[in-house]
């Protein structure tokens, strides 16, 4: 895809559109309308699936974010009580099946 630097390339660009624009049959004029059609319809649906991941993702975030929490209280407790008498040996027991999907 070109895309012009300049102001001066971009008026340039923007002639030869206008100029070929007249120059373009009827069909092919409607055969680019439907496609800029298409195009406008698939680009919606890839920004709405974009704001579908983008939630999701900030969803596992925060789940890994409470897991990896949970998880350095339990090695903080283990530290501070060495002679094993912990029974707790699920390091994610509480909520790591509350977010998944």
């Amino acid at each position: 895809l070109y895309l012009p630097h300049t102001q001066s390339q971009l008026l340039s660009l923007f002639r030869l559109l206008s100029a070929s624009q007249h120059s373009f049959p009827k069909e092919r004029k409607q055969k680019m309308e439907r496609l800029n059609s298409k195009l406008f319809v698939e680009n919606i649906y890839i920004m709405s699936e974009n704001e579908r991941l983008r939630k999701k993702a900030e969803l596992l975030k925060q789940e890994n974010q409470q897991l990896l929490f949970q998880l350095k209280q339990k090695l903080s407790k283990t530290k501070k009580n060495p002679n094993g008498s912990n029974n707790d040996n699920n390091l994610c027991s509480s909520s790591s099946a509350s977010g998944q999907s």
